[in-house]
C-alpha cells in the first residue's frame, strides 16, 4: 500500500508525516508521532476518548482518516497546556476534582476547550451539551461540569462570590 505524504499544523508546529490511506488520526497521533495522551477507546466514535481540535472544533480521532488531517490545524491534549504551565482548565479540572481516573479527560478537556473559546461565560446545559460526547465511566459528570464552568468564569475575570457580575451581567 502506498503511503501518503501529509502535512499539517499539529500543536502549533509544521508537521510532516508518511500515513497509510486507511489510517485513522488517532492511530497516527499515538503510534507514528508517540502522541499517546489522546486515547483510543471504542473506535466507533461513541466515547469521545480519542477527541482532538480538527480546525478547532472537537472530533472523534478514531473517525477521521489521517490524510483528511493534510493542510489543517490538529490540537491534542499535548498541545493544550504552555510548556509546563497547565492550561486553565486542566488546573480546575484538577482543582475540582474532576480528573477521576483520567482516561475520558483529554477528550472532556478538548471539548472543553472548543466551547470555552465560543462561549467565556457558558450555562450548564452549554457544558453538558458540549461533553455530551464524552463518556465518563468512574461516577459521573457533576464536577467536570463544575471545572468547566469555574474556568469559563475565570477566563471572563469573574470572582466566584460575586457571579451575578460576571461576564456583562448584572
Amino acid at each position: 500500500m502506498k503511503k501518503c505524504h501529509i502535512t499539517f499544523q499539529l500543536n502549533g508546529m509544521t508537521t510532516e508525516v508518511l500515513v497509510n490511506p486507511n489510517q485513522t488520526l488517532v492511530r497516527m497521533l499515538r503510534e507514528d508521532l508517540g502522541l499517546t495522551g489522546t486515547k483510543y477507546g471504542c473506535g466507533e466514535g461513541d466515547c469521545g476518548s480519542c477527541t482532538v481540535l480538527f480546525d478547532g472544533e472537537p472530533v472523534n480521532s478514531c473517525l477521521v482518516l489521517a490524510a483528511q488531517v493534510d493542510g489543517h490545524r490538529v490540537t491534542t491534549i499535548e498541545g493544550v497546556a504552555d510548556g509546563d504551565k497547565l492550561h486553565p482548565l486542566q488546573t480546575s479540572f484538577i482543582e475540582k476534582g474532576a480528573i477521576q481516573c483520567g482516561f475520558c479527560t483529554p477528550g472532556m478537556i478538548l471539548s472543553a476547550k472548543a466551547l470555552l473559546e465560543k462561549q467565556p461565560d457558558p450555562s450548564e446545559l452549554e457544558v453538558r451539551t458540549a461533553i455530551s460526547g464524552n463518556l465518563c465511566r468512574c461516577t459521573g459528570y457533576q464536577k467536570i461540569v463544575e471545572a468547566i464552568m469555574a474556568t469559563g468564569k475565570s477566563a471572563c475575570g469573574c470572582s466566584t462570590t460575586d457571579e451575578k457580575k460576571c461576564c456583562g451581567e448584572d
